[in-house]
């Protein structure tokens, strides 16, 4: 795991797309129970090298309702976005993640973490290459039939800021998704 690790950290297959230049940011061990899926870095986090490192990370660590220590402890938590690099700045927000990132790192990261009970594939990339067919015809339909991708996956709504208007206009998620997340988490890292 430490030498797949090293040589994520260490690509540069995008270096020609990414603005402020490769800094692959990912947080992985053999022991993960859960792994995190996400899109890309923001410029925060590039910047800090921490995944979720940001207000999205906050409100994350709230959905979950679990610590930063936890959220953070690799052996616990595995971090891993589909596209490991900032992608850089479109006109409504960053760019998509790299589409290179995920057929060239995930398998081989997946394959070393043999414990993994919970993927959770946060926005519409982590859904669509995960869920495939099987994935709604949006996100808000993905998201509301949860269910029906349980026990492997757990499909959630991107947790940035700008998302508050999703969040206003589909309450049902706070209420009825996010105390169902809340307690496989806590099961499966035996924080109940």
């Amino acid at each position: 795991m430490e030498r797949l690790l090293s040589e994520i950290r260490s690509c540069q297959v995008c270096k020609s797309h990414l603005p402020l230049g490769p800094r692959p940011i990912v947080a992985a061990h053999p022991n993960a129970r859960i792994i995190i899926i996400g899109q890309a870095p923001g410029t925060k986090v590039h910047e800090t090298g921490i995944p979720w490192d940001d207000p999205s990370g906050r409100q994350l660590r709230k959905w979950l309702n679990i610590s930063d220590s936890v959220f953070y402890d690799e052996s616990k938590v595995a971090l891993m976005p589909m596209g490991f690099c900032y992608p850089g700045r479109g006109k409504g927000g960053d760019l998509p993640p790299r589409p290179e990132c995920a057929p060239l790192w995930h398998s081989a990261l997946l394959e070393n973490m043999p414990h993994l009970e919970l993927i959770i594939l946060i926005g519409t990339y982590a859904q669509n290459y995960y869920l495939g067919k099987s994935s709604k015809r949006t996100l808000t339909e993905t998201v509301k039939n949860y269910r029906e991708f349980l026990p492997k996956y757990f499909p959630l709504p991107h947790p940035s800021p700008r998302n508050r208007f999703w969040q206003t206009k589909n309450p049902w998620f706070q209420t009825e998704v996010v105390p169902v997340l809340q307690e496989r988490v806590a099961h499966i890292l035996r924080i109940l």
